[in-house]
C-alpha cells in the first residue's frame, strides 16, 4: 500500500486518519504495520464502503466527499475505507545505524545470513549482494541485478529487501548503500571467517 509524501506527513501528524483506496479485495488487514519513509503506519479498520461521507472525507484531509471522490483512480474495483495510524519511527533505522556488534551480534546475524543461502533455490547470495552494493552503492536496481545471477529485478529487489529488514542495506533515491551496521557486518564477517 503505497502512500503520498503529503499524506505520509499528514498521518504521522495526526491529521489524517482515515484513507481510501479502490481494490478488487482487500489488500491489507487488520493489524497490518506499514514501513514508510515516514514511519511505520498500523491499519486499524479496513472495509469495502458504498460512498464517501462527508464525515470520512474531512479525516481523510479532504475537505469534501465529492473531492475525495474525484482523487480515487479510475479503475475497476470497490472504494475501501482503510482506518491508520501513525505507529511510531521504523526500528531498522535504529538498528542499521548501529555499528556496533558484539561476538554474539555477528555470530547471529552470520548465522541468519547463513540460513537465507541455505533456503534459497537459487543458492547462496547474501554476501554477493552486500559485495556488490558494497562495490556500486547509488546504482541503479535495474544495473545490478544482471551482474549477479538473477533471473529478474524482482528478485533482486525482494533480496535485498530481506537484508534491509537485518539493517544491513538502505535504499537511497537511487539504488542502495550499506548501511553502518551492514559495513561492519562484513568487515566481521570477513575477518572471521
Amino acid at each position: 500500500m503505497l502512500f503520498r509524501p503529503d499524506a505520509l506527513d499528514r498521518i504521522r501528524d495526526g491529521r489524517v486518519s482515515v484513507v481510501f483506496r479502490k481494490w478488487e479485495r482487500a489488500r491489507v488487514r487488520v493489524g497490518t504495520r506499514l514501513r514508510t519513509m515516514a514511519g511505520v503506519i498500523e491499519v486499524r479498520a479496513v472495509a469495502p464502503i458504498r460512498r464517501i461521507t462527508a464525515a470520512d472525507a474531512r479525516a481523510a484531509g479532504y475537505p469534501s466527499a465529492a473531492a475525495a471522490t474525484a482523487d480515487l483512480p479510475d479503475k475497476p474495483g470497490d472504494v475501501y475505507r482503510v482506518e491508520v495510524v501513525y505507529a511510531g519511527a521504523d526500528p531498522r533505522v535504529a538498528l542499521r545505524s548501529s555499528a556496533e556488534l558484539s561476538p554474539d551480534d555477528l555470530a547471529a546475524l552470520t548465522a541468519r545470513l547463513d540460513r537465507m543461502d541455505a533456503t534459497s533455490p537459487r543458492g547462496p547470495w547474501t554476501r554477493a549482494v552486500l559485495a556488490m552494493i558494497a562495490e556500486r552503492p547509488a546504482v541503479r536496481a535495474g544495473d545490478l541485478w544482471g551482474g549477479l545471477g538473477y533471473p529478474d529485478m524482482l528478485t533482486f529487489k525482494r533480496d535485498v529487501r530481506r537484508l534491509k529488514e537485518l539493517g544491513l542495506t538502505e535504499s537511497l533515491p537511487v539504488g542502495y548503500r550499506l548501511s553502518p551496521r551492514g559495513e561492519a557486518a562484513r568487515a566481521g564477517m570477513s575477518t572471521s571467517g
